[in-house]
């Protein structure tokens, strides 16, 4: 069970009289400051256009290209960031008030993903709409995830927070693989959505933040005026409505307020990470030593202001490290990223509760079967996957009979044949090993940490080896196979254990160690995008590979270290199937048996964090397998894990395979990658089980 423990918070009446002098200060010192970023952010650009030519502009003495210069890119540029910094910092104030949850954001509850997949959506399709229609379209993506999420989330009692951010990370997850997979069929459509995506700020003038600057301020001034009814809300339900408020009313107008502020901002500069859930945190922060700023109608306002400074300041950031150039081409959202997913680390750290109180994940299924029926269904998974494998080697961009795999078996295809498969075997043969990896390693997680949400990649894993795999073959193209996968596996493991000791606190709580875990994933997803976007541009395409979960390219060589750590990690994990038995049931039951708690937990996590960090050195990121695969086995055969790795292994294998024939065939010649397939079948899974669970904890 877990809690939140938000900033200390006094109930703070309206500002008046002395407690204006506060305000005032704070206010002025905020504004001072967007002034002073503002100046310096005006004279960064890719033309010669410098500060000095700004004070003569201001004289009238310079040159008339430097006021071109400035209305047509910096103006535009600098406008952009600080309405869209308002938005969000508005937006996330009031998500945060709304569901009294730190944690709440326009990104945690996937409101900039939807909006992002709706407009995405109109532009793949070539729908025209009327004026505005591009914040309307937005607006309602945002109002649908944002519900579907806030309906998974609810009935979690204690443990709202973690199945908050969960269910907005599949939702999001969810969002952005259907961008990806529009993006990929309409290419043409959706030109320059893909930098858009990641939050940009290349506006090309001031079309849209026309459109957008009234609905915000429209916006703000509602929300600043059912300030007092909010502040009341903090009281509790019950106490605000014997106050005389409309508790449903009021919620309504704050979602609906927040909503539309973040489509404003999606709209002008795209979905920009974790600005809605730092600028409220810095806010609060702030209101601690200042507890008058507490009060909502202050609180707001300033909390825009905070998101102003935040995206100046990133913008500053990147064109400062990064120079002028690289700047335009590294979107100023993956730096926001960078600065969210750490304040959301630091939250995380203050989640309270016992890990050994969560409900065992390895008892949500069927009951234990006979003997009979378990080798029923794993004879029938068995014959399934070696019918996947050979449906694999079957289906592509060309279609092969049973007849061309004998023949090459026994070496007399002909040449054109005997390529196609020689390039085929290695691809599916790389998603039957990174599909048994994937499920091995979720099952054992999910028993583990007592966490039937939990899966390798929540846990820092798959970002740490992501980005040590990126970084590797961005400067060292010419790495072999076992030094990428070793590099990988490093990197992995130190995510992990970096992400263990961040949730280590007198004990391991499960619901934090997740939370922390989504924080590192974000983070690394952000530095490997900094990595492709900023280096060579002849590397992008093999550094793509580790993003979109893909087997294209793959060789027999590149197999032999994901096999290897197969064989050596798989017959370890199964030695302690009975210990994840017991681990799975509690803490106690464990330590009474003898068990060495820790030293075992951290044996076996190791050895899941292993076979990951192997699995992605060699396809990249494919989510869901970890968690989707368990949860099926649990179902079909039982709880008890002599029966529930073999099966999930089946069924992971089963998952990847399909997904890779599957992209490699529908869209023949052009390919869809195996991890957004996997995506698309996972996440609604996933969804279905958080719906599932919703009223149990």
């Amino acid at each position: 069970m877990s809690t939140v423990r938000p900033p200390v918070r006094r109930e703070v009446a309206g500002p008046s009289g002395p407690r204006l002098l506060p305000i005032a200060a704070v206010f002025t010192a905020a504004v001072g400051s967007l002034i002073a970023l503002a100046a310096l952010h005006l004279t960064q650009g890719t033309s010669t256009v410098d500060a000095g030519d700004l004070l003569r502009l201001l004289t009238g003495s310079a040159d008339p290209a430097v006021w071109n210069v400035l209305e047509g890119a910096r103006l535009p540029r600098l406008t952009g960031a600080v309405l869209t910094g308002i938005a969000l910092g508005a937006s996330g104030v009031l998500l945060q008030s709304v569901a009294r949850n730190p944690l709440a954001s326009p990104d945690t509850l996937a409101v900039n993903a939807g909006a992002h997949l709706a407009v995405t959506a109109v532009a793949a399709f070539g729908l025209t709409l009327p004026l505005l229609s591009g914040i309307g379209v937005a607006f309602t993506g945002a109002l649908l995830t944002a519900g579907l999420v806030l309906a998974l989330s609810a009935g979690g009692g204690e443990a709202a927070t973690t199945r908050l951010i969960l269910a907005g990370s599949a939702t999001a997850m969810a969002a952005n693989s259907l961008v990806t997979l529009l993006v990929l069929l309409f290419q043409e459509e959706t030109t320059g959505l893909f930098a858009w995506g990641s939050g940009n700020l290349n506006l090309a003038g001031f079309g849209t933040i026309v459109q957008a600057a009234p609905l915000v301020l429209i916006a703000v001034a509602v929300a600043v005026i059912a300030a007092p009814r909010l502040d009341l809300l903090r009281l509790g339900d019950d106490t605000a409505s014997s106050l005389g408020v409309h508790v449903r009313r009021t919620r309504l107008i704050a979602v609906v307020c927040s909503l539309m502020l973040a489509a404003c901002a999606v709209t002008v500069a795209g979905p920009i990470g974790f600005v809605g859930l730092a600028a409220p945190v810095i806010a609060r922060q702030i209101a601690v030593r200042v507890p008058v700023l507490l009060a909502h109608r202050v609180l707001i306002p300033f909390s825009a202001l905070c998101g102003a400074l935040v995206i100046v300041g990133a913008d500053l950031a990147v064109r400062a490290v990064l120079g002028a150039e690289k700047s335009i081409e590294v979107p100023v959202g993956v730096a926001t990223t960078l600065l969210g997913a750490a304040v959301m680390v630091w939250l995380a750290r203050s989640v309270a509760g016992g890990g050994s109180e969560d409900r065992p994940a390895i008892l949500h299924g069927a009951a234990n079967r006979s003997r009979r029926g378990f080798t029923l269904i794993w004879i029938g998974l068995a014959a399934t996957a070696v019918a996947a494998l050979i449906g694999g080697m079957l289906a592509g961009d060309t279609m092969l009979l049973g007849g061309d795999l004998v023949n090459w078996v026994a070496g007399t295809t002909g040449d054109s044949y005997t390529w196609i498969i020689d390039q085929r075997y290695p691809r599916v043969l790389a998603a039957i090993l990174a599909g048994a990896a994937l499920a091995c390693a979720g099952a054992v997680t999910q028993g583990i940490l007592r966490n039937p949400l939990a899966e390798p990649g929540l846990l820092g894993v798959t970002a740490g080896a992501g980005v040590a795999a990126v970084a590797l073959i961005t400067w060292m193209p010419a790495a072999g196979a076992w030094t990428v996968t070793g590099v990988a596996a490093v990197g992995g493991l130190g995510a992990f254990a970096l992400v263990y000791a961040l949730a280590w606190r007198g004990g391991l709580d499960t619901s934090r160690l997740v939370l922390i875990g989504i924080g590192v994933w974000s983070f690394g997803m952000a530095a490997i995008t900094i990595m492709i976007l900023a280096s060579d541009p002849w590397n992008i395409p093999k550094a793509m590979t580790w993003l979109s979960g893909t087997t294209y390219g793959r060789t027999a060589e590149q197999l032999i270290p994901l096999a290897a750590a197969l064989v050596a990690v798989l017959p370890l994990i199964l030695a302690h199937r009975r210990e994840i038995d017991l681990l799975a049931l509690d803490d106690d039951t464990p330590r009474v048996l003898g068990v060495r708690l820790e030293r075992t937990r951290l044996l076996l996590l190791g050895a899941a964090a292993l076979l990951t960090a192997a699995a992605v050195a060699v396809v990249g990121v494919i989510g869901f397998v970890g968690l989707v695969a368990p949860h099926l086995a649990r179902a079909l055969v039982g709880s008890r894990h002599t029966r529930v790795l073999p099966v999930s292994i089946l069924i992971g294998v089963l998952l990847v395979s399909l997904s890779d024939t599957v992209g490699r065939t529908v869209i023949a010649p052009a390919q869809i990658p195996a991890g957004l397939v996997c995506a698309l079948i996972g996440t609604p899974y996933f969804i279905w089980l958080l719906w599932r669970t919703r009223t149990r904890t």
